[in-house]
This record gives structure tokens, C-alpha cells and sequence, in this order.
């Protein structure tokens, strides 16, 4: 009574629902899931104590380390147009008087604003082997003679997983790069006008160097989502990974171990195995960045 009572702690009532909500849906579901990491467990018989077996197995695991290789496969081949075409849009917008530029940014995003689970469905119509669109339109165009069954050939489905997860998200890039641009005050390109320095040297002189905690930001960022994609080769797929495991990413390796064959202990070694790699990542990335900027 005297907690309530006391005017100075009423902010603990606002803040409560915060940490009741946080402790039971994030800090208890990590706290178990370690706990998980370090038992038996199939859902249903009781739990036996194995200590650090699964991180063993983990770390012998063929196709783990096959399923990080095809993350990084599609991560990669996602990052690198992404970020060369936001860059493109974002320098044509900010350095040029464009009509409509408030309906090109929406028109860009758009695509980030639907959920992944349905993209991946109208591209499982649109790469359909037999009566898909792409398959008919590049046969009216006499590309092919036959019909290509994209998501039987490895790197044809990865490079596809790659295209939608750019095209998902090169909109919101743009608009990030677009911030960090409007932020560069202009004094520095009018000065480097009067120097006689050009478009291009501008861009990569002075553009691109200021650009660099946006960078940073967007690299980690992606690469944190990039590491966990699931929805898209999940839909896109029969789940497995098909074809070849060339879509088993890492989350896919997960959820299949975890709910599929009912190794609940070693998915959870598998998840905390994930976010170890994702931290060590996300830190390399960060300083090797940083310390470009230092030199």
C-alpha cells in the first residue's frame, strides 16, 4: 500500500506491463530453450540430462554447415544488387528533380509491405513447370524449347529465393539510403563543386563515406535477416529444402529437426548454435567497417 501511496512510483505501473510481457514471451522462452539445448527431448517422454552432446553433434554436423553454406548463398546473392540498386535510386532522387518521387518511394516499398508467405506463393504459381508464367513467356519469346523445372535445379531456386528476398526489400534500402542522404549537409557538395570535382567523384568521395553508419546499419541488419530466412524456400518448397538442400537454410534446418523429427533438444542447440553465428557475424561485419572509417 505504501508503494502505491507514494506519487514517485507510479511509473513502475506503466513500465510493469513491458518487463510481465518481456519475461514471459522472450526472457523465459531463451532461458528454456538453453535448458532444452541440454536434453533429449521428443516432446513427449520425459527429458534426459545429455549435457553438451547436442552442441557436439552440432558441431560434426554435415548438414548444418550445408545449410549455412546455401544461407549465405542467398543472402549474398541478395545483399549485392540490393544495395547497388538502392544506391542508384536513392542518388537519382536526392540529386535530381524528379515528378511523382513521393509515389515512386511507396511504389518501390510496396512490395515490403506484403507478407513473405504470399509472395512465395504467387512466385510457386508464377515458376509453376508446367503451366507457369515464366516458363510461357520465355518459350513465346523462343529463349527456351523446353519447359525448366526452376525449383528441381539448385542454383536456379537459390537464385530465385535471392531475386524475391531483394526484390522484397531493395524498396525499404532505398528509403534508408535516401534518409542518409538527405542528412549530408550541402555545404560539402558545394564545396566540392567549386573544386571542379564531378558527379562521380562526389558520389564516391564524399556520398559514399558519409553513407558508412547507414551502411553498417543496413549490411547487419540484412545479414541478421538474411541468416533467418524461413518463410520463403519453406512455401517455395516441400519443406525439406528440396532440391538437393539447396533451400535447407539454416532456420529450415531448425524447424525441421525441432517439429518434423521431434529432436527438440538438438533444435534448440541448433537455434542457439544460429545465434552465436549470427552475433560473431554481426561483429565482424561491424568492426571491419568501423575500422575502414578509422583509416
Amino acid at each position: 500500500m505504501r508503494l502505491i501511496r507514494n506519487s514517485n512510483n507510479y511509473g513502475y505501473f506503466f513500465i510493469m506491463p513491458f518487463f510481465i510481457l518481456f519475461f514471459i514471451f522472450s526472457l523465459y522462452p531463451i532461458i528454456y530453450t538453453f535448458i532444452l539445448s541440454l536434453h533429449e527431448y521428443d516432446g513427449l517422454s520425459d527429458k534426459v540430462f545429455v549435457g553438451m552432446d547436442n552442441y557436439s553433434r552440432l558441431i560434426g554436423d554435415k548438414y548444418f554447415w550445408m545449410s549455412i553454406k546455401s544461407t549465405w548463398r542467398i543472402w549474398i546473392v541478395n545483399i549485392i544488387p540490393q544495395i547497388t540498386i538502392a544506391l542508384w535510386l536513392a542518388a537519382i532522387f536526392t540529386f535530381n528533380r524528379i515528378k511523382g518521387q513521393a509515389f515512386f518511394r511507396a511504389f518501390f516499398y510496396l512490395p515490403n509491405l506484403v507478407t513473405a508467405a504470399s509472395i512465395a506463393l504467387l512466385f510457386n504459381v508464377l515458376l509453376d513447370w508446367q503451366n507457369g508464367v515464366i516458363n510461357q513467356a520465355l518459350a513465346s519469346a523462343g529463349l527456351i524449347t523446353e519447359k525448366i523445372n526452376w525449383l528441381r535445379i539448385p542454383s536456379a531456386s537459390q537464385n530465385w529465393v535471392a531475386f524475391i528476398q531483394y526484390w522484397m526489400w531493395y524498396g525499404q534500402t532505398t528509403i534508408l539510403l535516401l534518409a542518409g542522404m538527405s542528412a549530408i549537409p550541402t555545404s560539402y557538395y558545394e564545396a566540392a563543386i567549386a573544386d571542379g570535382a564531378n558527379k562521380i567523384k562526389i558520389f564516391f568521395f564524399i556520398t559514399l563515406p558519409l553513407l558508412r553508419p547507414t551502411m553498417i546499419y543496413i549490411t547487419v541488419t540484412s545479414m541478421i535477416g538474411g541468416m533467418q530466412i524461413f518463410d520463403i524456400p519453406m512455401v517455395l518448397t516441400d519443406g525439406a529444402g528440396a532440391p538437393e538442400a539447396a533451400l535447407q537454410t539454416m532456420v529450415i534446418y531448425l524447424y525441421n529437426q525441432a517439429f518434423r523429427f521431434n529432436n527438440m533438444g538438438f533444435g534448440s542447440a541448433i537455434a542457439y548454435g544460429i545465434f552465436a553465428l549470427i552475433a560473431v557475424l554481426s561483429l565482424i561485419v561491424y568492426v571491419l567497417i568501423q575500422r575502414k572509417e578509422d583509416n
